[in-house]
């Protein structure tokens, strides 16, 4: 396991800075795409389709981020070659920072959903769904960021066992609605909209369990991405937690 303070121990001052830097980004455009989710959300449990457009076009500044911080870590590597520990963190940022982009993406497509809702007239069942798996992965999104930021990996596998239950309840929320359609296909446009916004939702909840293992592998060293939960936690566990 990594010393969390291994990155500030540099005889070069200015790689300290330029990694600092980076992580510091990468958490900045983290924070503007958990905003993006929550917005989304809003635009189209409110119907709200002016803040949707707004988080449309919002996108392309989490675009522009990406981009950035690609570049930064394309320099590090070249400039300095870093190895051992400051290898895995520009791995786990560039890795990282795809997924953010992502959620940014996934943000985008609910917003599309508020707008078709809001001009097809409001859909009649799905809403309280959306607010609690969206609630659900805007914790998981945030959660992810603040075990990157701590190089917390208990927070990381928190996180990545929320994902199991995200899986679950949009599952069950999916065997719902289409019941609804069934019994009422006046309601099939409406709770498309529905369906498909909740499968963003699922998708940002893979994609913060992403980060959260990109966080296990900076701090263990071991790439966790195919591993199923209980080969995670044996990863993440010490010897001593074992013990216990």
């Amino acid at each position: 396991m990594i010393d969390k303070d291994v990155h500030s121990h540099h005889i070069s001052q200015q790689f300290n800075v330029e990694l600092d830097d980076v992580k510091t980004h990468l958490l900045e455009m983290g924070g503007l795409v958990e905003q993006q989710v929550r917005k989304a959300i809003s635009s189209l449990v409110d119907a709200d389709s002016d803040k949707a457009e707004k988080v449309r076009s919002d996108d392309s500044d989490i675009n522009d981020m990406e981009v950035a911080i690609d570049e930064e870590c394309m320099r590090i590597l070249a400039r300095r070659q870093p190895a051992a520990s400051d290898l895995r963190l520009v791995i786990a940022i560039s890795k990282s920072v795809i997924d953010l982009e992502r959620i940014g993406d996934e943000a985008g497509k609910i917003a599309l959903q508020a707008i078709q809702l809001a001009e097809s007239g409001e859909s009649p069942r799905g809403y309280k769904e959306i607010r609690h798996i969206g609630n659900h992965v805007g914790f998981m999104v945030r959660d992810a960021l603040d075990a990157f930021a701590r190089l917390d990996i208990d927070m990381a596998l928190a996180v990545a066992k929320e994902d199991k239950l995200v899986d679950e309840e949009y599952g069950s929320a999916v065997r719902s609605l289409i019941t609804y359609m069934m019994e009422d296909p006046r309601s099939i446009s409406q709770m498309l909209n529905v369906l498909w916004a909740l499968r963003s939702l699922e998708r940002v909840g893979d994609h913060a369990r992403n980060i959260a293992e990109q966080v296990i592998y900076l701090v263990k060293g071991t790439n966790v991405r195919h591993f199923g939960i209980t080969q995670m936690t044996a990863e993440v566990m010490t010897p001593e937690k074992r013990g216990q």
